[in-house]
Formats: C-alpha cells, structure tokens, sequence
C-alpha cells in the first residue's frame, strides 16, 4: 500500500535540504547491498529527525534500532557539544556496518553503539534521556515504551517509527503479528495519560510523544 503519494514524496525531497555525502552513502549502499533497504529512515525521516534533534539540543539520546547507522547520524547533528547517542543493534552485521561509518564520521566520539538484545541492554544505560528513537523489533515496542519511559526527562521525546506497519494497521481485523503489536501499542499509548502524542504521516508513520 502507498501511504503517500510518490508525486508527493518526489516534491517534498526535491524542497528539503540534501543529504549530506556520508548519508548519501549509506543511503546508497543500503538500497543496493542490504537484503532489506526498507528499513533505512531516508531522506525525508532522516531530516525530520535531525531537525528534532537541533529543536530539542539533546544531550543524551537513545536509539533503539541501528540498522545502517543512517538514523543515528541523523539524530547525533542536533546534539549538545557534550552530548552522546547511545545506540543498540541486535545483528552483528549491521552493528559492524554501523560503527564503520559512525568511525568516518565528525561524530564518532559522541556515538555509543551497543551490539546485542535491547530489552537486556536498556537497564544498564544509567541514564536520563533527552530524545528516543524507537524503530526495532514491532512485537517489543510497547514493552521498550515501558522501559525508557521512567528515565525519560520530564518534556522529553520518544519518535516511534513505523507505526502503520506498511498500512496493515489499517485494515480490519488487523492481521499479522507485527501488525498486532503495532496496533496494540498504538492502543497503548492512547489510554496513557502521562505523555502528550501526535502522529506524523510521513513516511511509514511516526509517533511523537512527549512525557508530561
């Protein structure tokens, strides 16, 4: 399903500033290397995230989800000049791919990548964030909402990405596991009544919630 219009799409990245040549490069070697290029934030997301970034002027960030490290460095421009991203991939191939171009990069004493399981390795992140970045495993986004909510700062951030899971969460009944859990925790998040929310069509959909 085409959540949005790819005339629509064309225009909107005609209109917004350009990649820098490292996200190029990543943007490019994910498309036509990596088995699932879908997963890469893009042009649009990429900016949009860097754009929340230097609003809010983070000084510590969580992502969950690496992927192509394309996403972190988008976040890591807005960061104070103390500031550190941490940063969790379970896949050891793409943790490598990541750290070869976070260590290419101006930010590479600012971004900590953790390679292993989040769920394991949020609580040992001693903590108070600024900015989270949720974009990993659909079935787990409720319980990792659960997870960084108490160590979010008060007004603090939290972008969900992919919350109409490619359009199945709107179809009735939504089917499919991932598509369940992504209706589950949009439910979720919808009876909460300590976070401020939005959401934001672009792309795949993005959930802007903010902790009151």
């Amino acid at each position: 399903m085409d959540l949005i219009n790819p005339l629509v799409q064309s225009y909107a990245e005609k209109y917004s500033s350009p990649e820098d040549a490292l996200l190029q490069e990543i943007a490019e070697y994910t498309t036509h290397q990596h088995s699932e290029p879908h997963m890469l934030s893009g042009h649009l997301q990429g900016k949009l995230l860097e754009m929340v970034s230097h609003m809010i002027k983070p000084r510590r960030i969580l992502e969950i989800g690496t992927f192509t490290g394309y996403s972190a460095l988008c976040l890591a421009k807005g960061l104070q000049q103390d500031g550190v991203l941490h940063t969790i991939e379970l896949r050891e191939k793409d943790a490598a791919i990541a750290r070869a171009y976070f260590d290419r990069s101006v930010y590479q004493d600012q971004i900590i990548l953790h390679n292993g399981t989040a769920k394991d390795i949020i609580p040992t992140l001693t903590e108070t964030w600024d900015l989270v970045f949720i974009d990993a495993d659909k079935v787990s986004y409720t319980e990792y909402l659960e997870l960084v909510l108490p160590d979010l700062r008060q007004n603090g951030f939290i972008l969900a990405d992919n919350i109409f899971f490619h359009g199945e969460v709107l179809t009735e009944p939504v089917k499919g596991k991932s598509a369940k859990a992504i209706q589950a925790f949009n439910e979720a998040v919808m009876k909460r009544d300590d976070i401020d929310k939005m959401i934001i069509t672009l792309r795949d959909g993005l959930y802007l919630l903010r902790k009151l």
